[in-house]
């Protein structure tokens, strides 16, 4: 059985949409967001995303560290880690440094580990940097 955060461990964020939220467009931050409410676009993160078990989520998204309570319909990229929480439903592909799944995870996807996943910063590097770093240890 795979263990998950304790959720009063998931640190402080510094911006959060609500439950009642419904917001489109792109997100870009560098600290940490939680998302409860139904967000549809895009995010890219150099911090910590939270998505709550009330959320609704259609983005692709790339951050350090993800945390998916709710529902993700897109592509999500972990620089470090991911986990998904009991009540997670993942519609897409995953691509990370580490990934937990706990019991009870919907997962529709793909799933890639990702090399020198701390090194790399997708914002800065080329695109066949990426690529390199990103294709499968085992081939």
């Amino acid at each position: 059985m795979a263990q998950h955060t304790d959720l009063s461990a998931i640190p402080e964020c510094h911006s959060r949409l609500g439950p009642e939220t419904v917001f489109k467009g792109k997100l870009r931050f560098k600290e940490s967001v939680r998302v409860g409410g139904q967000y549809e676009g895009e995010i890219e993160a150099a911090g910590f995303l939270y998505v709550e078990e009330s959320a609704t989520v259609k983005a692709d998204i790339q951050a350090d560290h993800i945390i998916i309570g709710g529902t993700v319909r897109g592509n999500v990229m972990a620089r470090r880690e991911i986990e998904m929480l009991p009540t997670c439903k993942l519609y897409g592909n995953v691509r990370a440094g580490k990934i937990r799944i706990a019991d009870g995870v919907v997962f529709e996807g793909k799933c890639e580990m990702i090399r020198n996943s701390s090194t790399m910063d997708i914002f800065a590097a080329p695109l066949e940097k990426l690529r390199e770093e990103a294709r499968p240890a085992v081939e």
